[in-house]
């Protein structure tokens, strides 16, 4: 039989032996003896461990002592093997009719390993408030496991991820260089009549394809482009269609460069033809306003300072934007680049710590249209760094 070839390890194992660390400190100061981490992003940070495979039940098992141990589908299994800093004995694989089963659930499985182990008593961890744990995965749990108490963890392992470590901004960096070829692209190519669809494909191209130049390629970003235009653009989350680019009209590209699951949103928007008077003086309040908030974005201050910041500025010029400005970033599997903790938004008093990597999204969307400049920053002890060096002003092309 052939050796394993594994993948080669993104980080050191004593790096994930200190976020375990770090995240069992914060699981005894809530009094937890296990937890349970569904989140495909958090399962990636404490282990490694990459796949597409997080459309069935899968988690990581963080006990009371040792390693992690990753659970999930069989098949899955060789994909662990693969990509996970543990020994191959902390790998544990369900069978495939666990699987979209409506006679048995993968969390069955689940708690007979646990209580295989012992483990199935006392106080456990469990992700409640997120996309990957379902209502019948709770359920299955609880029945399972009698003699132990699920606790709501939500988030829990998210905060340990709020700090980058060195190695993880030079990821962070190295999406960045991708995400300023994808807007490079876009500007030299967007014209009117150009269908959105092959516009797409040459986002996608740029933001994946190796580029000889700086030695890597590109990862596929948690977000797919959102790219809306003309009155649609008052909508920011949709995406695109194969109907052509109209004249007279704006369209804002909120993408993201990706590189071994680290992201950096950037956001910039084009108008084709003349844009209108109000547009333009939105602009000049945003970009105004994105000044004060970068003022603000340093340690020792809190998230509410950036927003307090970016919005004492649209009040002067009577702009309301009634969502928050920002969020963290990093390391992140679909459907969501963010970090789902912080929020610059005004209440958030969340102090600000260099390593703290944010996306300050200063976007409108208003009655009919939209308009995004963003920057994904870095905190420091003085002025932020911006991961991305792109002009901010809406690019006009007649």
């Amino acid at each position: 039989m052939p050796e394993l070839q594994r993948t080669p390890e993104r980080f050191s194992t004593a790096e994930y032996e200190r976020r375990l660390r770090q995240t069992r400190e914060s699981m005894a100061k809530l009094g937890l003896d296990l937890l349970i981490v569904s989140d495909p992003s958090n399962m990636a940070w404490l282990t490694g461990y990459d796949g597409w495979s997080f459309y069935v039940h899968q988690c990581v098992i963080v006990g009371p002592t040792g390693s992690p141990i990753w659970f999930g589908r069989g098949q899955d299994g060789n994909g662990a093997l693969r990509t996970v800093w543990m020994t191959d004995d902390h790998i544990i694989g369900y069978p495939d009719y666990y699987v979209q089963s409506v006679e048995r659930h993968p969390m069955d499985y689940l708690w007979a390993t646990l209580a295989d182990k012992g483990w199935h008593r006392g106080f456990i961890g469990v992700e409640m408030d997120n996309y990957w744990y379902s209502a019948k995965a709770h359920e299955r749990l609880l029945a399972g496991l009698p003699e132990a108490q699920l606790l709501d963890a939500t988030g829990l392992v998210n905060w340990q991820r709020a700090v980058k470590s060195d190695e993880e901004l030079a990821y962070m960096r190295r999406a960045a260089h991708f995400v300023e070829r994808m807007h490079r692209r876009i500007a030299d190519k967007v014209e009117v009549g150009m269908r959105k669809c092959d516009l797409v494909a040459d986002i996608y191209d740029a933001g994946l394809r190796y580029d000889e130049g700086v030695g890597y390629g590109g990862d596929y970003p948690a977000i797919v482009p959102l790219l809306p235009s003309g009155p649609d653009a008052a909508a920011p989350h949709l995406t695109w269609d194969d109907q052509p680019m109209k004249n007279n009209e704006g369209t804002f590209f909120e993408i993201a460069g990706c590189y071994q699951r680290y992201h950096c949103p950037l956001s910039r928007t084009i108008f084709l033809g003349k844009p209108p008077k109000e547009m333009i003086e939105a602009e000049k309040a945003v970009l105004e306003g994105m000044e004060a908030g970068l003022d603000a974005a340093r340690a020792g201050n809190a998230c509410e300072d950036i927003a307090a910041a970016f919005f004492t500025v649209l009040d002067r010029y009577g702009i309301v934007k009634d969502n928050r400005t920002g969020y963290p970033i990093g390391l992140s599997y679909p459907p969501d680049w963010g970090e789902r903790t912080m929020s610059l938004r005004r209440g958030d008093q969340t102090e600000l710590k260099p390593g703290m990597t944010f996306h300050f999204m200063t976007g409108l969307w208003m009655e009919d249209w939209g308009y995004e400049t963003t920057e994904s920053i870095i905190i420091t002890d003085g002025a932020p760094e911006l991961f991305c060096d792109m002009p901010r002003k809406m690019l006009v092309k007649a």
